[in-house]
């Protein structure tokens, strides 16, 4: 189904560590939302000079309640456009679009999954994980963050999954390091067939690496800056590989933000490679950076 655009209510906030959980009434997004989808958020007002919106992957959805269908974000105070939404109080209106971009594609037969995340960029993974369970799959989760307060979800993921490894890199929870460290054991003891990962694009990349070499299927949803989220202003782009073995500059908000892990170009990322589909001729020797 296309996006629709609507004009959101605020039902309530609350804070969840360091982050900020968002629930806003959304009808007509939260009945079409699927795991890996995101909205579109207008910041800052009726009056503000912030023109651009801001995209946030959907943590939770409900598509019925006492004032419609419900979407929740989760995220982090980082700029005036966060900090507004922050400021939010129940009822205060919010213009959003949505449900945007490709979600996580789900096995049809029964497999062993590992979902890993990286602080809020973990917040998609759950309602696939509940997706994953109702087809009878095993689903594992690999949890991480710098500290304990950016840690998202781990007690959720403790009642919903069958193994459950806790990282901080400064070790104020679960394991000292990060989530690439405890992979591969908990991979190899699961036998997992697919990864899905969402966080940090490093973190990404590094995961790709494992769940490969691992010989299960890697699917990421990328965190690349979407200025529009509907694919007409090209700030989201990175190259990837086609099926036939071709690079081209796509759009993370359309074409992704879930992306077949092994067909990321993750050492291109912000380039565009010389032997990508319309490279300039001034890209040859390693990369025109757009």
């Amino acid at each position: 189904m296309a996006p629709v655009q609507v004009r959101g209510e605020v039902l309530s906030i609350r804070r969840v560590g360091d982050y900020h959980a968002l629930t806003l009434v959304a009808p007509g997004i939260a009945e079409h939302a699927r795991p890996g989808h995101f909205v579109a958020l207008a910041v800052g007002g009726e009056d503000t000079s912030m023109l651009l919106r801001r995209a946030f992957s959907i943590y939770r959805v409900q598509e019925r309640g006492v004032y419609g269908g419900t979407v929740e974000i989760v995220f982090a105070v980082h700029g005036r456009g966060t900090a507004w939404l922050a400021r939010c109080r129940p009822h205060d209106p919010v213009d959003v679009v949505g449900p945007l971009g490709r979600p996580f594609a789900l096995p049809r037969e029964a497999v062993t999954a590992t979902l890993v995340g990286g602080g809020y960029g973990a917040a998609p993974l759950f309602s696939l994980a509940e997706q994953l369970r109702r087809r009878d799959c095993r689903v594992d989760f690999v949890l991480g963050a710098a500290t304990e307060s950016r840690l998202f979800g781990a007690l959720e993921a403790k009642r919903m999954s069958t193994q459950v490894a806790i990282t901080t890199e400064d070790g104020s929870l679960g394991e000292r390091g990060r989530v690439t460290d405890v992979l591969p054991a908990m991979m190899a003891r699961s036998g997992a067939e697919v990864v899905y990962a969402c966080g940090p694009m490093g973190m990404l990349r590094a995961v790709t690496e494992i769940a490969t070499a691992y010989g299960a299927h890697s699917q990421c949803a990328v965190e690349e800056s979407m200025a529009c989220g509907v694919g007409v202003c090209m700030s989201c782009v990175l190259p990837v590989v086609g099926d036939d073995g071709r690079t081209r500059m796509v759009r993370s908000c359309v074409e992704g933000p879930v992306f077949n892990g092994e067909r990321v170009r993750w050492d291109a990322i912000g380039t565009v490679p010389p032997d990508t589909v319309g490279a300039p001729d001034d890209a040859a020797g390693g990369g025109h950076r757009p």
